[in-house]
């Protein structure tokens, strides 16, 4: 077991943590749900059939684990937005240093999109970064998702008639950011 852990760990962290950091803002908190991410592995990985690819299980309880934290927090899924209060400033991140998310994103036309993802619905949202930020398919997508992926087109159409809205919202306004 120990060398299929060690497998997965070096073939997905950094995809399974950037996914779960999109979804949850913080760097702390993103650590604990990988953290019981891998141990859902560990303790279900006998169970897992095949039936996807490995990748697909661990992003699908990736996404479990994640909704499961904010349904803890007691709110409601439908906008993840709600449940954080960013201020008046609209900053991803109050922290000093760098992560690796925070300097893939280097011009304003990206981070304003990455901003506007929390204006999103959480299942638009998980759309969004599967299929733009870690290039799922469309199957692949619906199968971690647990959608049809005839749900994961439309899904993705709204999520981005929703961006596309705040975009043209800002450049209307001047480009003023968030």
């Amino acid at each position: 077991m120990k060398a299929v852990f060690e497998k997965i760990y070096d073939e997905y962290h950094q995809d399974l943590y950037q996914f779960i950091f999109y979804m949850v803002k913080d760097k702390e908190t993103c650590e604990d749900l990988v953290q019981e991410v891998y141990i859902k592995v560990i303790n279900s990985y006998d169970s897992f059939k095949g039936d996807s690819s490995k990748k697909t299980w661990l992003f699908s309880i990736a996404r479990h684990v994640t909704i499961d934290y904010f349904r803890r927090k007691k709110r409601k899924r439908k906008r993840i937005s709600e449940f954080f209060d960013w201020g008046e400033k609209g900053h991803l991140l109050q922290d000093q240093k760098p992560l690796p998310e925070e300097i893939a994103i280097q011009n304003e036309a990206v981070q304003n999109v990455y901003r506007y993802l929390d204006k999103c619905t959480d299942d638009q949202k998980s759309v969004l970064i599967l299929r733009y930020i870690h290039s799922f398919s469309i199957q692949e997508t619906a199968d971690i998702l647990n959608f049809t992926p005839s749900k994961v087109k439309t899904t993705q159409h709204r999520g981005l008639k929703v961006l596309r809205n705040y975009l043209n919202e800002e450049q209307q306004r001047g480009g003023d950011v968030l």
